[in-house]
């Protein structure tokens, strides 16, 4: 059995753990109170992508039981409630975000370089922990599962805009992602109800061989404040492996802008960005919900990340220079 280190990351509106901007000072970074390159971000529109081939729909939608319609209705006032508030913000950010060239780094050290969840004696818990820097070093090839219960309609959007956000990441990171099968896909998306999630334990297992049974369990007994996960596999014992699976789960109850968010949230994260911190602005690595897609300082991160200068398995006191060096370029120059 392929021994595998797994990295979490749930998305809910629960607070989460996150690193503040002391903790990088003290690993390498540049001390706070040197000058900063401020930025302020004007959005732009994105030149189109091409999308992954709409998904054969079948005969005919089956029902749902009262309990996935009733997810549905919660979810629909969630949404309503959330933007109400301005949140799940769509522009990328704007003149009311700016962020400097420290503070990216900063941001960079803290999300891609901690773990959000730890798991100790077989249960996973929220604790954010130290960890090495991890990505895909292979191509990706990705498959879309939707549950016997998601609508043909639905399954047509939801593939385009996977299908898009997809392309969109392997411009950024320059991984090659490519539609696939299930047999051979090594990064699943499945878009679920609950009565299909209920039944998806045995399917999980022959997704990825050996699994834990600590991400089995999180799988299934998954509370409705968790709206969306992604687990992520790396091959080997190695702390400088990298990643070789990924499983991502979006729950099929959410209207279409939640959805959407989960899928940006998600497919980032499971690049590699495993971590949320409540300093990270604009950012959808933050657990305010201000932001539902990927942000201008999003890109940047992922962008790093996949920079050559770093390799997979770095330390946080080794990747912090040379973040800050990143940063500096991506931003603009020091002030």
């Amino acid at each position: 059995m392929t021994r595998q280190r797994t990295h979490w990351h749930k998305q809910g509106l629960k607070a989460r753990l996150g690193l503040v901007f002391a903790v990088a000072c003290g690993i390498g970074l540049a001390s706070c109170d040197l000058p900063q390159n401020p930025v302020t971000v004007t959005p732009v529109a994105l030149p189109p992508l091409p999308v992954l081939p709409p998904a054969p729909a079948p005969v005919a939608d089956l029902p749902r039981s009262d309990a996935s319609i009733a997810l549905s209705q919660h979810y629909q006032r969630l949404q309503a409630q959330l933007l109400s508030q301005g949140l799940l913000r769509g522009d990328g950010g704007g003149p009311d975000t700016p962020f400097t060239d420290v503070i990216l780094a900063r941001n960079f050290i803290n999300i891609a370089l901690f773990d959000e969840y730890t798991t100790t004696n077989g249960a996973i818990r929220q604790q954010a922990t130290v960890s090495t820097l991890r990505r895909w070093d292979v191509p990706i090839r990705m498959n879309i599962d939707f549950g016997a219960t998601i609508p043909a309609a639905q399954r047509s959007r939801d593939t385009a805009s996977i299908g898009t956000f997809a392309a969109r990441l392997s411009r950024l990171t320059g991984v090659r992602i490519s539609q696939s099968d299930q047999d051979s896909a090594n990064f699943h998306v499945l878009v679920l109800n609950e009565d299909d999630r209920l039944g998806y334990e045995t399917q999980l297992r022959a997704l990825v061989p050996g699994i834990a049974e600590s991400s089995v369990r999180a799988f299934m007994d998954l509370p409705r404040s968790t709206l969306c996960l992604v687990i992520a596999f790396s091959d080997g014992s190695g702390s400088g492996s990298g990643y070789g699976r990924a499983v991502a789960l979006i729950r099929g109850e959410h209207p279409d802008p939640l959805r959407l968010a989960c899928v940006h949230e998600e497919l980032a994260q499971g690049m590699g960005l495993a971590n949320d911190s409540p300093a990270a602005r604009p950012s959808i690595f933050n657990d305010d919900e201000e932001f539902g897609l990927l942000t201008t300082h999003d890109e940047m991160l992922l962008k790093m990340l996949y920079d050559p200068r770093f390799r997979t398995g770095m330390s946080a006191a080794e990747a912090a220079p040379i973040a800050r060096q990143i940063a500096t370029e991506l931003v603009g120059g020091p002030a």
